[in-house]
């Protein structure tokens, strides 16, 4: 399994604009953070998580040679302005894409993007999509997937578990019944937004904690706001936890 970081940034991404801080003027390429997705090659199936207003940039840099399903953690404008981009792939596949998304998020997407599920011959003049409500593990070719419930906020989103990988971004609490879901990973990724504390995401202290109590063989921090100077704040972290940074690829 290859997983690639397409974007390690929070909703304003990483130089935020008008900004004279440090970090935003750093010339250290790990401090330049897209908006937060990432594509999974399983090697039979290829996965996208999320569709950020920077997907088209993103895909240049680090391009697949096709999608085969598109997985919504949330609604929210940075996980989902993107999705325009997905009518390439329509036309390269010549078919629907596939999105699966839990019922809230997925009725967000139907009423903003209400033109791309339409039935019918494709229109390749816009994004064609297939919405599949999501509510327990499913599978997208040979790939199980496990959906994992997460508090962001007062909000309950999705991370996704496949494997012995999890994907958990803007999160700032993980439920009871999930804890269990993330036993026995290889690499953890999670949400680590800033310094202090946040409402609706973990502050670096708080995602050190969570990664020491799920127990992960390696965790990588994601979301990362313009607080978060790589080099710096690295040195914060225990020997098997680290900062992601746009266009990071592990291989599982």
């Amino acid at each position: 399994m290859r997983v690639t970081f397409l974007g390690t940034g929070t909703s304003q991404g990483v130089p935020v604009i008008n900004c004279d801080c440090g970090v935003c003027r750093s010339d250290n390429e790990y401090n330049r953070r897209m908006r937060t997705a990432v594509t999974v090659n399983t090697g039979t199936d290829i996965l996208l998580i999320d569709t950020p207003p920077d997907l088209r940039t993103q895909l240049l840099k680090w391009p697949v040679p096709r999608i085969d399903a598109v997985l919504y953690t949330h609604s929210h404008a940075d996980h989902i302005l993107g999705v325009d981009e997905i009518r390439r792939f329509n036309y390269l596949q010549e078919q629907r894409m596939d999105v699966f998304a839990a019922g809230d998020t997925l009725d967000r997407l139907r009423t903003i993007f209400d033109y791309a599920f339409s039935e019918g011959e494709l229109n390749y003049g816009i994004p064609n999509l297939k919405g599949h409500i999501v509510d327990s593990e499913f599978t997208v070719g040979r790939t199980v997937i496990v959906p994992v419930p997460l508090m962001h906020g007062k909000q309950q989103i999705f991370g996704f578990r496949i494997g012995d990988f999890a994907y958990c971004t803007d999160v700032s609490a993980i439920p009871q019944n999930s804890w269990n879901l993330l036993d026995g990973l290889e690499v953890l990724v999670l949400d680590a937004l800033r310094l202090r504390e946040h409402p609706t995401h973990f502050s670096l202290q708080q995602a050190i904690e969570t990664a020491e109590r799920i127990g992960a063989g390696k965790t990588w921090f994601t979301h990362m706001s313009h607080d978060i100077d790589h080099a710096k704040h690295s040195k914060l972290l225990p020997r098997n936890m680290a900062f992601a940074f746009d266009g990071l690829q592990l291989d599982l």
